[in-house]
């Protein structure tokens, strides 16, 4: 049986310091021709749509980074693009604020899950403002793995059933799984772009005790309702993948991958054809509550709402929120190989991304041009990228020994955020004009930031209580919680690394 991590992280970090749519119409027309926002230089619509290139071409990024984060390339050491801004063609920025105004809703953050509410808001005929600190895309949402797991953040189908009735527990989990996976398909046909989406997904296990537990998902599953994931042993599983270090494997068919920066242009470019605006550089510095509105306090001036604030911020919430919060920041990092001297398929047949069950995860994928993307690891400081990439080509080569001198050409970090008992923490405000705030992530978040936004947006106009379901899940307070990060997270990865080497059979991931 697995190892109940959620209770154990709890004490350790004791111990440390502690869219239905208005009306129907075609897209079509919608999305052509030029938009012009207020004050602002016209932005041809077409220039918005995500185009992927047939392989990464490097490029200085134009993307603003959180000075905690970096991007590596093998030839310049200068602001280089990472491996998703590098495959895909320019795309203009917005520019800032540049006037007072008033909206229905505004929404801070320009992340998967504000462009998705954005989009789904616009869709229902809410009028919606968009600004985002950096850039669309210098966050999370264009800098993780692009792996599409089901789940909220690390809630399993075990954890969902033990905190929820049976109805309750379908619902939820249809919710985190299909429903997740079919938005993102729907907005991809709906709005007409690419994103390099693909289906499929492996969870391979990395002792032979693993087995017990991912039968023991497997079937939590079927009593959801979900049949979509089956359990082959290490025989079978070199269809799928050609390494010798796993003895079995979970088969998701609902699962998958994308191109998530890809993905988050595709929302972004929906939402403007809709009417919305976007500002990008325009970081929020507050916000506070008038006789009538909300307002948005920005560096270049304020913005009104009277319906909504929805905060998609990720790891800056505490920025926002009054009182203790609720997460743990982490530093997390990926990288993508130069174009590999044997067909990438020899790897990895199935073309399917794989995910393992070892404490320190490894997760990969492959992506155009022969490439293997590859991330891991969870810190408490930002590593360097000389630590980064030794210990990511340390782990492909264990993964695959018989590859041949693989080398890195792209690496970046990135900040995710964890919550103690795994679950994604979703709150809304009991105000008048009420703030919508979701984050803890916890690494799992691609598909279900795109559902959760949808579900955002009918929340505010009344179209079903799936967010309300989100807010019921309780979540213990972290004191100092961005504070506590350097200690806290080597502290608990010692602690849960003793105890799965006492306890090899039992799955513990960080």
């Amino acid at each position: 049986m697995a190892m109940n991590r959620r209770d154990f992280i709890s004490t350790a970090a004791t111990f440390a310091g502690a869219g239905v749519l208005s009306s129907i119409f075609p897209v079509t027309s919608l999305l052509a021709g030029t938009l012009t926002a207020i004050d602002d230089p016209a932005i041809n619509i077409n220039q918005l749509r995500p185009s992927l290139l047939q392989d990464a071409q490097y490029r200085t990024s134009r993307l603003g980074l959180d000075p905690r984060i970096w991007n590596w390339h093998r030839s310049v050491a200068e602001n280089p693009a990472n491996y998703y801004e590098a495959s895909l063609a320019n795309w203009p920025a917005f520019g800032n604020l540049s006037r007072d105004q008033s909206c229905e809703v505004v929404v801070i953050g320009g992340g998967l899950l504000g462009a998705s509410t954005a989009l789904h808001l616009a869709e229902a005929g809410v009028d919606v403002i968009l600004v985002e600190k950096d850039h669309i895309g210098s966050g999370a949402s264009g800098r993780n793995g692009g792996q599409m797991t089901p789940g909220i953040a690390r809630w399993a189908a075990e954890n969902i059933q033990e905190k929820f009735s049976p109805d309750e527990a379908k619902r939820l989990w249809r919710f985190a799984s299909i429903e997740a996976m079919d938005l993102v398909d729907e907005l991809r046909e709906r709005y007409g772009f690419e994103c390099d989406r693909k289906y499929g997904h492996i969870t391979a296990a990395i002792h032979p005790g693993h087995m017990g537990p991912l039968v023991a998902n497997a079937d939590a599953r079927r009593q959801l309702g979900d049949r979509a994931v089956k359990v082959i042993g290490s025989h079978e599983l070199q269809e799928y993948v050609r390494s010798s270090i796993y003895y079995g494997a979970n088969i998701d068919s609902i699962g998958g991958q994308v191109q998530p920066l890809a993905l988050l242009r595709g929302l972004i470019y929906g939402f403007v054809g809709l009417g919305g605006q976007v500002y990008d550089n325009t970081k929020v510095k507050g916000i506070r509550q008038d006789t009538n509105d909300t307002i948005i306090e920005t560096e270049w001036g304020i913005i009104r709402a009277n319906k909504a604030v929805v905060l998609g911020v990720h790891g800056s919430t505490d920025e926002f929120i009054s009182g203790s919060s609720t997460t743990v920041p982490f530093f997390t990092y990926v990288a993508v190989t130069s174009p590999l001297l044997v067909d990438i398929k020899e790897l990895i047949p199935s073309d399917l991304p794989v995910y393992d069950t070892q404490l320190q995860i490894d997760y990969y994928r492959a992506v155009r041009g022969n490439r293997l993307l590859f991330g891991g690891q969870g810190t408490g400081n930002s590593w360097s990228p000389r630590d980064v990439n030794n210990y990511l080509l340390d782990r492909i080569r264990t993964v695959f020994p018989h590859l041949e001198q693989p080398e890195l050409e792209y690496s970046w970090g990135g900040i995710s955020d964890l919550t103690l008992n795994g679950a994604t923490d979703a709150r809304k405000s009991s105000n008048s004009i009420p703030v919508y705030m979701v984050h803890g992530w916890s690494g799992h978040g691609v598909a279900q930031t795109v559902r959760i936004g949808k579900a955002i947006s009918d929340d505010l106009i009344g179209h079903n209580h799936d967010f309300t379901m989100l807010t019921c899940i309780d979540h213990m307070k972290i004191p100092l919680g961005s504070y506590l990060s350097p200690m806290a997270i080597p502290l608990i990865k010692g602690a849960l690394g003793v105890i799965s080497t006492l306890n090899p059979a039992d799955i513990v991931s960080f």
